[in-house]
């Protein structure tokens, strides 16, 4: 039997200044240039971070987010910098805290929106198309189910929102009015070329993209990088190709099947959130593993 997997809700490093605390992330200042981002294994529904983590989960957040943003590290460059030796400025115990779900990364500013691509209608963009009968301003078929495939992957940016609370969908026109329509143009672009390819590439190992968020910054010379997670089971919907069936809610390899069952209790959304069960976390673990397994071959 292998060794249980330890679990670490909150990186402690006080060799380097902590710079941000995130939902899952925890920043730290590695000199002027660079910065170290550790992923841990708290879990964040709803915009609400959970109480307990979910062992492995950083891991798994960062072999996933590495493995993609090297499959399009052609396409465009990203914020890793994996030449910076981290025991130049970390002890060793320290290094052996973060190690496997970490990455050393160049300072760049970052765009203040969430690039979101849709390929199937579900979640908040279900919501607007019951209401609306469209995203962010893009009109959609009338009559489709939850869960159907769109006829075409469309661009449906998010404002950013601060911890503890809910992203909400802004227009293409919001975003051109924040960066320009000359980047606006090229995040769009941009996220929904990758957004295809990794699609493709995904389905052929038996999980189906539903959607997926990109965050996007910009170095001193105005040049577009990838930033933060790629494609990975938090900032993306995965559903097994398999038993995928329009009209339902698709059992996922992500933390929708968390969200699924905290839909069930009587929780209004805002924090603190409840306690998982046992079974849940360690569901939500395989899950997580399963992922990266069907995807990246580890």
């Amino acid at each position: 039997m292998s060794a249980p997997v330890s679990a670490l809700y909150e990186s402690t490093l006080t060799s380097v200044p902590r710079l941000h605390r995130g939902k899952v992330r925890d920043i730290y200042a590695l000199g002027d240039a660079h910065m170290l981002i550790v992923t841990s294994d708290r879990l964040s529904a709803f915009d609400v971070i959970l109480p307990q983590p979910i062992p492995g989960k950083g891991a798994v957040l960062t072999a996933v987010s590495n493995f993609w943003m090297a499959r399009f590290a052609d396409l465009l460059p990203n914020h890793l910098a994996p030449d910076v030796n981290l025991a130049d400025y970390l002890t060793p115990a320290e290094i052996a805290q973060v190690e496997g779900r970490s990455n050393v990364v160049r300072k760049l500013k970052a765009l203040p929106i969430e690039a979101v691509a849709r390929g199937y209608i579900i979640g908040s963009g279900w919501k607007d198309y019951q209401k609306t009968g469209a995203v962010c301003g893009i009109a959609l078929p009338a009559g489709l189910q939850l869960a159907d495939k769109l006829p075409e992957p469309i661009f449906t940016p998010a404002d950013k929102a601060p911890v503890g609370q809910h992203d909400e969908n802004i227009s293409y026109a919001d975003v051109e009015a924040r960066i320009g329509a000359e980047l606006a143009a090229q995040v769009r672009d941009i996220t929904l070329r990758i957004y295809r390819e990794a699609s493709e590439f995904a389905l052929t190992r038996g999980i189906i993209i539903a959607d997926t968020k990109f965050e996007f910054g910009v170095d001193e010379h105005g040049a577009l990088h990838l930033i933060d997670e790629a494609l990975t089971p938090d900032s993306s919907r995965f559903w097994p190709a398999d038993t995928y069936r329009p009209g339902i809610s698709p059992p996922s390899f992500d933390k929708q099947f968390v969200r699924d069952y905290l839909e069930t209790l009587d929780w209004d959304k805002k924090a603190p959130g409840p306690t998982l069960p046992d079974e849940i976390i360690a569901k939500s673990a395989a899950k997580y593993r399963e992922a990266q397994r069907l995807l990246t071959g580890a």
